[in-house]
């Protein structure tokens, strides 16, 4: 049996010193780092490539998928639009009684 990526006992005491170094308290966590590297210039074409590999990560719905979702999407808002008018229907009729309890 194949073991799992990251399961190694090295990678595994790696995580734990990451969580106890985010989870120790701000004193310790500041003593601990490194003196923060001098920010790099904001590189425009560097953005734009960055930017391009994220967007070929996004996974589009099918033409299916849409189709079944919109049709669930007006399932949902013809029952709650059928809920919400039969409560003001309800809350109406009381209204309608106590005005004209009260009247005489």
């Amino acid at each position: 049996m194949a073991r799992k990526p990251g399961s190694s006992p090295s990678a595994i005491k790696s995580r734990a010193a990451k969580t106890a170094a985010a989870l120790a308290p701000a004193g310790q966590a500041a003593a601990a780092k490194a003196p923060a590297a001098p920010k790099k210039p904001f590189n425009p074409l560097l953005f734009l490539r960055e930017v391009r590999a994220e967007a070929r990560k996004i996974t589009w719905t099918t033409r299916k998928e849409t189709w079944i979702t919109s049709v669930m999407v007006f399932i949902m808002v013809v029952a709650a639009s059928g809920f919400f008018f039969g409560v003001d229907w309800l809350l109406g009729l009381g209204a309608n009684a106590l005005l004209t309890f009260a009247r005489g």
